[in-house]
């Protein structure tokens, strides 16, 4: 139905319905700005102290019909109060700005959402494009929620009339409208919003007048329409936050600013080489804009170069890092190998996407596991981590520098599309009090042999080229275990290969034994995950243990090699769930490595796990 307008100019602050937490789904047309939209709504948020977590959930296809399933952009945000850790099992609130918008969305809506429809879209030709063959506002399908028809692009010409706009710029401002609609719902401030408005667009006045005309125009309907029964606006409780200056992250910002304080703990300039591929890029974009730190970004013609300029760079003494995707890392590999046989620090992020092949670019996966571990011809193994979340690439990125220049090897670090955008509140660090790792490079010339290691990291020295008297060879060849001189003798081959697995497996020596995130060192069933299951995990598990079962999660940073103690952590529990986000990959490596029988859950869908999937699962199999 469409609400009306109330007389009244000057209402009352409305009584607000208390909520412990809210989960809203901004969603429309790839030119709809549904993005810009959430974004501005998760600034908001945290500028009123809640804790939150987000998903932008792009289409997969760059122009895809507009008005088509295929086009549709959505972001979701979480917030309330308790310790948010997911963007959200299912959306409370959906703004859908098409029919094609509500139809990719519906399914996935708690019962009871409330769907803010804008109804000037629902045309016969944009309902045909979404494939309805009725009108969905008529007929019923809408039925089990509570429905707010709004014509919000008529809503929008009005407020921006006089701007000077055409129709079509004036129609772009129709996000701004319902994003003032939402502040008003959930009592968030205005200000922030304009203020980035007239900045974004201080050349063009008019765009700028519209875009703020629109946004009051939005709050403004919320203050004094006459809502229908069951709609209104909410308070939701605030979480308690440690004290501290927090700001909004997304996981790319923090693997560029941990990567660039990695590279400053070990006393090195940090250089990245990169090709454009998606989700990877915006970490070439985010280094790019530090070069007054010192960082040096350098954008190759493919994939190869980019490996191979970041493998120049650490011989010449920098930090070398390259960023990638699946695809690309496929064509980094006989590179990577070349770093492994010439032992020179390297660090590689992969952000893992559906796969195989290009497969789904936009959307998240965790199926390059394999890929990381054993992916390169021969026995070349190298050390391979990974970041659970936003925030933590920031931690994960100076574990992987650290590990880099200690050990003398390349590093993967996986991290995949969903942390890559996904933003939540960040805890500045005290730079001043976390610990350096500064590299010292070898200077003197006197029993200099460039493969010698040192006895308790087996690491070999590093010496800069130029350096006098540390003139030396490394290369793709094999060679001797101390000189670095070409060598085909198979008694050498066998003792180099085992060098390098022992050099690898020592690092189980140097990082933290493996505790559990939640719950007892040993019961009845431990769910073990990596990556970006984190949050999903941990709030499954810590809602069985309020029900009372007996269920532990283990998180894993360290992939390859395992810390030193997992194997017996995980022999002290009668059964072992694997939830990851590909066909049972580090179900495999555990079952291989322990020969245990670990259970597997799978989820290769693009999106990521839900609470209530391993909730569903954790009950299974203990309560059965």
């Amino acid at each position: 139905m469409d609400a009306k307008l109330a007389d009244t100019h000057e209402p009352a602050e409305p009584e607000r319905e208390a909520r412990e937490s809210v989960v809203i789904r901004f969603a429309g047309d790839s030119g709809d700005g549904m993005q810009f939209t959430g974004a501005r709504f998760s600034l908001a948020t945290a500028l009123e102290g809640y804790d939150f977590a987000t998903f932008p959930d792009f289409p997969a296809e760059i122009r895809a019909p507009a008005g088509t399933t295929y086009g549709v952009s959505a972001f979701q945000i979480n917030f309330g109060g308790r310790a948010v850790l997911t963007s959200g099992d299912a959306p409370d609130v959906l703004i859908a700005m098409n029919p094609a918008a509500l139809k990719v969305s519906l399914p996935g809506l708690a019962t009871g959402a409330l769907v803010i429809v804008n109804s000037g879209a629902f045309t016969e030709k944009n309902l045909h494009k979404a494939g309805y063959a009725e009108n969905p506002l008529e007929h019923g399908t809408l039925e089990s929620h509570r429905t707010l028809a709004i014509d919000i692009s008529k809503m929008t010409l009005n407020a921006v009339e006089g701007t000077g706009l055409s129709r079509k710029q004036a129609l772009r401002c129709k996000n701004m409208w319902a994003l003032g609609l939402l502040y008003w719902m959930y009592a968030r401030g205005k200000q922030a919003t304009v203020e980035w408005i007239k900045k974004k667009f201080a050349k063009e006045p008019e765009l700028a007048a519209a875009n703020v005309a629109a946004l009051n125009a939005g709050h403004a309907f919320g203050e004094t329409a006459e809502l229908p029964r069951g709609i209104a606006p909410e308070m939701v409780a605030k979480a308690p936050f440690a004290p501290g200056l927090y700001r909004m992250i997304i996981g790319t910002d923090a693997m560029a600013f941990g990567l660039m304080a990695g590279a400053g703990f070990a006393g090195l300039q940090l250089f990245i080489g990169s090709y454009p591929i998606t989700p990877s890029s915006p970490l070439l974009h985010a280094l790019a804009k530090l070069k007054s730190y010192g960082v040096i970004a350098f954008q190759a013609e493919d994939e190869i170069a980019a490996i191979c300029s970041a493998i120049g760079a650490s011989y010449a003494g920098l930090l070398g890092t390259t960023s990638s995707s699946g695809p690309g890392m496929a064509l980094k590999t006989e590179a990577l190998g070349l770093a492994i046989t010439a032992e020179l620090p390297l660090v590689v992020v992969n952000w893992q996407r559906g796969g195989p092949s290009t497969g789904l670019p936009t959307k998240t996966e965790q199926s390059d596991l394999y890929q990381a571990v054993f992916g390169r011809n021969a026995d070349a193994p190298l050390p391979v981590i990974a970041a659970r979340s936003p925030a933590d690439c920031f931690e994960s990125a100076i574990e992987a520098v650290r590990i880099a220049t200690r050990y003398m090897t390349p590093v993967i670090l996986l991290a995949d599309g969903y942390i890559a955008h996904a933003s939540e509140p960040w805890r500045l660090p005290d730079v001043d009090a976390m610990p350096r790792f500064p590299v010292t490079f070898r200077q003197e010339p006197e029993g200099f042999q460039p493969f010698a290691r040192d006895p308790e990291t087996l690491a070999r020295g590093w010496a800069i080229p130029g350096t006098p008297g540390l003139e030396h060879r490394i290369g793709g060849l094999e060679h001797d275990s101390r000189r670095g001189d070409i060598s085909y003798d198979p008694a050498n081959h066998q003792k180099m290969t085992k060098m390098r697995a022992a050099r690898i497996d020592g690092i189980a020596d140097g990082i933290p034994q493996q505790d559990t995130a939640l719950g007892d060192d040993a019961g009845p069933l431990a769910v073990v995950g990596w990556g970006s299951t984190y949050g999903a995990i941990y709030r499954a598990v810590e809602n069985a243990r309020n029900r009372g079962l007996g269920v532990s999660h283990i998180h894993l940073r360290y992939l390859w090699p395992f810390p030193k103690n997992l194997g017996d952590l995980l022999r002290r529990f009668e059964r072992i769930l694997v939830p990851e986000m590909n066909n049972g990959q580090l179900l495999t490596l555990l079952r291989s490595q322990y020969l245990l029988p670990a259970e597997g859950l799978d989820e290769v869908t693009g999106q990521p796990f839900k609470v209530a999937e391993i909730e569903a699962a954790i009950r299974t199999r203990l309560e059965n």
